[in-house]
């Protein structure tokens, strides 16, 4: 039997990302987000969503530039800090001892201690209601070499220990239990 709720937002899990932002070192600052998607492959297009209220809302509107840092196990306790605390009132990259350097194709800072950094243009802002959508193009992506796989030189997720976020809630990812496609695969 299935119980019926009110709607609500329930599609978990999602990603728990660090979204840095600003354009010069004195107004650099992260926020964590996990309303964040893909929206289209060609061209790489995503989205964040965030509160108006938010202090890095003003930011990412008038720079319309932010980095997406992908979080691991390593910056877990970094990531659940930064979404709750206000960068109106702290240096989250000092509190945390993280490292901003500026990205390549934005002026927006990536978090070098981030497995991998996906540099966002801005191209569209939608209100609406609680949260606003901010449509980015994906314009660079940085990843560190550490989660590299030597022998095919592709970007090891598993390797990275990627963390993902559910209901409140943060964890690890599990095991793999298949790839695409392997449904329909022919047996050897």
């Amino acid at each position: 039997m299935k119980q019926q709720w009110k709607p609500g937002t329930l599609i978990y899990p999602l990603p728990a990302v660090m979204v840095s932002c600003g354009a010069s070192p004195e107004e650099y600052n992260i926020l964590t987000v996990s309303w964040v998607g893909t929206i289209c492959t060609n061209p790489a297009m995503c989205y964040i969503s965030v509160r108006p209220e938010r202090h890095s809302y003003p930011i990412l509107k008038r720079t319309g530039e932010f980095v997406l840092n992908l979080t691991n196990e390593e910056l877990a306790y970094a990531t659940d800090w930064c979404g709750v605390k206000s960068g109106k009132d702290t240096n989250k990259f000092e509190a945390m001892k993280l490292t901003p350097r500026k990205g390549e194709k934005v002026d927006a800072p990536i978090i070098v201690e981030a497995p991998l950094n996906i540099e966002c243009k801005v191209k569209q802002i939608v209100p609406l209601g609680s949260h606003d959508m901010f449509i980015a193009e994906v314009v660079n992506v940085q990843a560190d070499s550490a989660y590299m796989n030597p022998e095919t030189d592709v970007f090891d997720l598993a390797k990275a220990k990627l963390i993902a976020y559910s209901h409140g809630h943060y964890y690890k990812l599990g095991e793999e239990i298949g790839k695409f496609g392997w449904s329909v695969r022919k047996k050897k």
